[in-house]
């Protein structure tokens, strides 16, 4: 079954509306209000698709519980034909469509056409705040695509079969920038599937391989910055046939929240000092009698901290 549709049919499918921007968290909202697919409920990202009270990780996992509540007030019922879709694309659709299949829903997909494509087809498009019958269902949860940090944990040190991939981009896995977490690197031995490079125009292609990273039929826990853009690698490897995956949601953010997890990244063993204060901070840290993997993670942290004074 694809994953990614094109339709512009509303009377056999229900659709929900994933628009979101990380730099403007109250974007997708309100783009929602203005206009939207004719029955489509909203999820956003951070009051829905996460658990932003949560400590694993810049974008948390909801919890059952929660996923649960929000799907019986929408209405959903396993039976149910679903498409998602967000601004054409961006990760966010691919987030819901994940929490979906972890819900136990078989029948749901992601738009291949963002909101601005689809009302250029002819969808219809309404203002109305859609009202639905609230549902009693109760998800069978599928706990075999789901990993936390002890599952990656037991990957790492072979009491798991699987892979580690890393979906951010090939600066932020080496290490040589992270512009949003204050540890920069990667889990030790992930390998680096870029999602972004399956991005065009708007749309997923799906037809690049990517068996030079990982094998179709190899055990594989794709991971991010906070579990975001590796949901849209996912799905993007699970069209291609790929069926062996979890999705760490937790990601690089929730991995670094414990100062025992190594990071691994592509530079020298010292990191570098480039004015005063940064060095001081360094000459501290050795004469603390960090070193290695952990010089690098403490002396980020330090430095974040003094960035943002």
């Amino acid at each position: 079954m694809s994953i990614f549709i094109e339709t512009t049919d509303t009377e056999n499918h229900r659709w929900i509306d994933a628009r979101f921007d990380l730099k403007d968290p109250s974007a997708g909202r309100s783009l929602y209000e203005q206009e939207h697919v004719a029955g489509a409920v909203f999820w956003d990202l951070e009051k829905d698709m996460s658990d932003m009270s949560a400590v694993q990780g810049r974008h948390p996992m909801p919890s059952n519980q929660q996923l649960t509540r929000l799907l019986q007030s929408n209405g959903f019922n396993p039976e149910d034909s679903i498409i998602i879709y967000d601004q054409g694309g961006s990760p966010y659709a691919a987030r819901a469509w994940w929490l979906l299949k972890y819900a136990g829903f078989k029948n749901v997909h992601i738009s291949q056409k963002g909101f601005g494509e689809l009302k250029q087809q002819g969808i219809a498009v309404s203002t109305v705040m859609p009202s639905h019958q609230p549902s009693q269902i109760e998800p069978d949860f599928n706990e075999e695509i789901f990993a936390d940090q002890d599952y990656v944990k037991a990957v790492i040190g072979g009491d798991e079969l699987g892979v580690l991939v890393d979906a951010r981009s090939a600066a932020r896995y080496a290490g040589l920038e992270e512009p949003i977490d204050p540890v920069a690197g990667r889990i030790p031995g992930a390998r680096n599937l870029d999602w972004a490079q399956f991005v065009s125009s708007g749309e997923f292609q799906t037809e690049e391989d990517t068996s030079h990273v990982v094998q179709k039929h190899e055990p594989a826990v794709v991971y991010c910055g906070s579990g975001v853009t590796a949901a849209a690698l996912y799905a993007i490897l699970a069209e291609k046939g790929y069926d062996q995956l979890r999705l760490y949601m937790g990601s690089f953010s929730d991995w670094i929240t414990d100062a025992e997890n190594v990071v691994e990244f592509d530079r020298g063993e010292h990191p570098e000092a480039a004015d005063d204060e940064t060095r001081k901070i360094l000459a501290k840290l050795i004469e603390e009698g960090y070193s290695g993997e952990m010089l690098m993670k403490k002396f980020e942290y330090e430095k974040s901290l003094l960035e943002k004074e």
